[in-house]
């Protein structure tokens, strides 16, 4: 019996320490007048906050990615962009090749559809999306780190050296995927 009332007392004693709200790295608007960073709440819970020096500006109860993803902020702070260093591989479509016949042109199968950058709106609408081979050119598709399920493909993240991606002075998102091409996200 005492085991038990122990057992329970412990458990309610860690209770507070399992609900306790995870922060992501909180990024500045290019002007400095925004910021932006996702909270996770709990479980299958987020919270995408914006935010000026005076306190929060609007909030989305939406799991837009995780606390680890990049998230940057527009000079008016409506609308944000994200940027999702690892990501969960394509599926393969399984294309028959006749005989005699040569494989069918265009991305392998873990390639495609593979969505790595989205913006979006205050609303949580999503405004615009990049693909994998939207950033990353098909000769360079060989650099993508691949994983059992997931992809790393962005430079200065996840152990890929190279510059990781920042938001430059006239408000555009700059990232290097593998490969080494800086690519541009405006908003």
């Amino acid at each position: 019996m005492r085991r038990a009332a122990l057992a329970l007392f412990l458990m309610l004693l860690s209770l507070p320490a399992l609900a306790e709200e995870r922060k992501g790295r909180a990024r500045v608007s290019a002007n400095g007048l925004f910021s932006v960073r996702m909270v996770d709440v709990g479980p299958g819970q987020c919270r995408l906050e914006v935010s000026k020096e005076s306190g929060p500006v609007w909030h989305l109860e939406q799991c837009l990615g995780t606390v680890d993803d990049i998230y940057f902020v527009s000079n008016d702070g409506e609308r944000v962009w994200v940027l999702w260093p690892l990501v969960e591989k394509g599926k393969a479509k399984e294309v028959p090749v006749k005989k005699g016949k040569k494989k069918p042109k265009g991305p392998p199968g873990w390639a495609r559809d593979v969505l790595v950058a989205a913006q979006y709106g205050r609303d949580g609408q999503r405004i615009l999306e990049r693909r994998l081979t939207d950033v990353v050119s098909a000769k360079y598709l060989s650099e993508v780190r691949q994983l059992t399920h997931h992809l790393k493909w962005l430079e200065g993240t996840l152990g890929i050296p190279g510059k990781g991606p920042r938001l430059t002075d006239s408000g555009v998102v700059e990232f290097e995927p593998v490969g080494g091409e800086t690519r541009q996200l405006m908003f």
